[in-house]
């Protein structure tokens, strides 16, 4: 079964986050413990992170905010890591925000494997349209989750149940074929219609 790895954001996700009731819900999902969460350090970060896939390869990374950017530098960075696919909720933007500033700029190239990011119209760590410009350079498909804020605790998200379907549908699209992996974006087959 393919292992689903939660990558948490700036301060980490404890309960009650939906990644929180995630990874304590789902028998396949493990969350990744990044090291210093409330001092993010783009290297530190991405080694915790690669290391992760180096022991389950083939997973679905699952990224909010600061792991979402996590997660897009590492499909970046090292495209030979073995990544299914990455459903990206909520990237935060780190150029000019103090705390996570090291992670700017965001690369704006396709990412190697499908994505999908899931942004928010009135996210107060990105705008819905820098989300969607970043959506279509990484060549992901863009859920828009309406007015549903950080798509955190704060904004009214328990367990989300929506999230696993997505990753349940990115799961599908993303699966191996006769000829091996698939790569590139998954090219409309998400569902999206929430």
């Amino acid at each position: 079964m393919t292992k689903t790895l939660i990558v948490p954001g700036l301060d980490g996700s404890p309960d009650p986050h939906w990644q929180h009731w995630w990874a304590l819900s789902d028998p396949h999902a493990v969350m990744v413990d990044l090291p210093a969460p409330e001092r993010p350090k783009p290297a530190l970060w991405e080694a915790e992170l690669a290391g992760m896939v180096l022991r389950h390869p083939d997973s679905i990374l699952v990224g909010h905010s600061l792991g979402a950017v996590l997660v897009a530098r590492i499909l970046g960075l090292w495209p030979q890591l073995r990544i299914r696919a990455a459903l990206l909720v909520a990237p935060a933007e780190p150029a000019g925000a103090a705390r996570i500033d090291a992670f700017a700029p965001l690369a704006e190239r396709v990412l190697p494997v499908p994505t999908c990011v899931v942004a928010s119209r009135n996210d107060p760590w990105m705008g819905f349209d820098r989300a969607a410009h970043l959506a279509r350079a990484w060549g992901s498909e863009l859920v828009d989750l309406g007015h549903a804020g950080h798509v955190n605790v704060a904004s009214g998200f328990g367990p989300w149940a929506q999230g696993k379907r997505l990753r349940d549908d990115l799961m599908r699209a993303s699966a191996p074929t006769a000829d091996g992996p698939q790569r590139g974006a998954a090219s409309g087959r998400l569902m999206a219609a929430f």
